[in-house]
């Protein structure tokens, strides 16, 4: 999969969200969804940092993209509907989801972490993914192959100490494929989903997780958006209810 060579018109016509999208890997993938043919649809908080990668995408002469912000955090059902219905309204139908918005507060023993981190941790981490996936279905169901990322965590397959919130809310998105996966598996046979497990990359996050450590040393994350492409494209359309790992792809 870290070696699949993605044709530049893989994506072509196709409409494709990404949450998180203003840094990290959600910032390169979408640009990479871009450059292969896709209207990429620019999701996050920060809305100067996504009219950053509008312009990036604008400026290498790609389909014209849109910017839709949202706190997922503070975000209800009405405020997910509202967003499906921009998309329905603006762009006429949704063809992936790619759902890498987090938040990560710090590496800390549980007994440090507050009732208030964990329901935040819950809501952009775990329910948002469900919410929005939710909300987006009548448009999802209409694509002749609708193909939705959930980001996983290394730490929420394989627990560690310290991780505590943020390796449990991140832990859901695999049960939460698994039972989408069933539920669609003969209604909707157009439709996919699968978590995608980065691992350590050179991005925003992992400065923060580990100060000490050199960025040289890691994937960069370029590297891994040949599995971003692979997924969201036809070519995975086989590919249902699986959780990746990019490190032992």
């Amino acid at each position: 999969m870290k070696n699949y060579k993605a044709p530049s018109d893989l994506l072509k016509d196709r409409v494709i969200l990404v949450t998180g999208a203003g840094q990290g890997l959600g910032r390169e993938a979408a640009l990479a969804y871009a450059a292969h043919g896709a209207t990429v649809i620019l999701h996050g908080r920060d809305i100067p940092k996504l009219e950053q990668v509008y312009d990036e995408i604008e400026a290498a002469g790609h389909a014209q993209a849109a910017i839709i912000p949202l706190d997922l955090n503070v975000a209800d059902d009405q405020a997910y509907e509202g967003l499906a219905g921009s998309i329905g309204m603006q762009l006429k139908r949704l063809d992936g989801i790619l759902h890498n918005a987090a938040m990560f507060y710090s590496a800390c023993p549980l007994e440090l972490q507050t009732t208030e981190q964990w329901l935040n941790l819950m809501r952009v981490n775990l329910i948002a993914p469900f919410a929005l996936t939710r909300a987006c279905l009548p448009l999802l169901k209409q694509s002749p192959s609708a193909s939705i990322i959930l980001t996983g965590e290394s730490h929420g397959h394989h627990p560690a100490a310290y991780w505590g919130g943020y390796a449990v809310s991140k832990a859901g998105v695999e049960p939460l494929t698994q039972i989408w996966t069933q539920e669609w598996e003969i209604l909707y046979p157009n439709m996919r989903i699968n978590t995608l497990i980065p691992g350590p990359v050179a991005s925003p996050k992992r400065r923060r997780t580990h100060p000490g450590e050199d960025p040289d040393t890691l994937p960069q994350m370029p590297d891994l958006m040949p599995a971003y492409l692979y997924l969201m494209g036809a070519d995975s359309a086989a590919v249902k209810g699986r959780t990746i790992e990019l490190n032992n792809a």
